[in-house]
């Protein structure tokens, strides 16, 4: 019984990690743009689908399928900023909901008439693989993602903390007008940082292709869970983003063991509201936010 526990909260662990670098694209944007990404659930899917075709077609390793899908990303992330998002930054937030609601629409709409409703599994040997350390017994994919998510995770936070462009971000998140006055290129900041948190999306999507079938209506599920991690953690905070991801991650493993695999959807929108009854700004959020 405590080897099957064991299993079951390792298991939570390394799912919460992943859940985490995709709690943390929304997060970015969110602490430093002061927009809501109401699109970032189609990011994901973005992701897993760059996964899927890239095993399929070349049949590469997840990780160099995952450093794909975060060129892609990113990219699509900077442009979507440029051209779409960043008329909609200094509006009222109801603009903003409709924009990025329609945006999600859209995207959701593209990759059904692309590839359809039903499920594309990514044919990768990881899933078929386990590994055994004591009483542990794990599956490649998953240690893979988190280890992955984990490393992108502090490389991410590293820089963010300690280059030039970090500080022109975090200054730009704590005050936009100073940040003019003294010369960031703030639409510029604001570009990349969209393209960051598009990318963590993408990255995340393409590690758990191998866990998630490919298919268009993953992406709303990946949006509400984003949300559920980043408030439980504290929206806008880096390691709130961290934490809330984990904590999800071990109570859908929890719910599906006590329970019924079922309710693993359910236990994490519990969670959610015992901490805005108890602690409304999460565990790390800021008061003003």
């Amino acid at each position: 019984m405590l080897s099957l526990w064991l299993n079951v909260i390792t298991g939570g662990v390394l799912i919460g990690l992943v859940y985490g670098l995709v709690a943390l694209g929304l997060t970015i944007i969110f602490g430093v743009m002061r927009v809501v990404n109401f699109a970032h659930g189609e990011m994901v899917v973005f992701g897993i689908y760059i996964g899927y075709w890239t095993v399929r077609i070349w049949d590469v390793p997840i990780v160099l399928a995952a450093v794909i899908a975060a060129v892609v990303m990113f990219v699509f992330g900077y442009l979507l900023e440029t051209l779409v998002v960043k008329r909609f930054v200094n509006r009222p937030h109801h603009y903003q909901f409709i924009v990025f609601i329609g945006l999600s629409l859209l995207f959701s709409g593209v990759l059904l008439m692309s590839f359809g409703p039903d499920p594309r599994p990514t044919a990768s040997q990881l899933s078929f693989q386990t590994v055994s350390v004591g009483p542990l017994t794990l599956d490649w994919a998953r240690i893979q993602a988190a280890a992955t998510a984990g490393l992108l995770i502090a490389a991410l936070g590293a820089y963010l903390k300690y280059s030039a462009f970090g500080r022109s971000l975090r200054g730009a998140a704590n005050n936009r007008l100073g940040g003019l006055v003294v010369g960031l290129n703030i639409p510029r900041v604001y570009a990349v940082t969209f393209g960051i948190g598009a990318a963590c999306a993408g990255v995340a999507g393409a590690l758990i292709s191998p866990l998630f079938d490919a298919q268009p209506y993953l992406a709303v599920d990946f949006t509400l869970l984003a949300f559920v991690t980043v408030i439980v953690g504290g929206l806008g905070s880096f390691g709130g983003a961290l934490l809330g991801g984990l904590t999800i991650g071990v109570a859908e493993a929890i719910a599906a063991l006590m329970f019924t695999p079922s309710m693993k959807t359910a236990l994490p929108y519990a969670l959610l509201i015992i901490i805005l009854i108890f602690r409304p700004r999460g565990f790390f959020g800021a008061k003003d936010i």
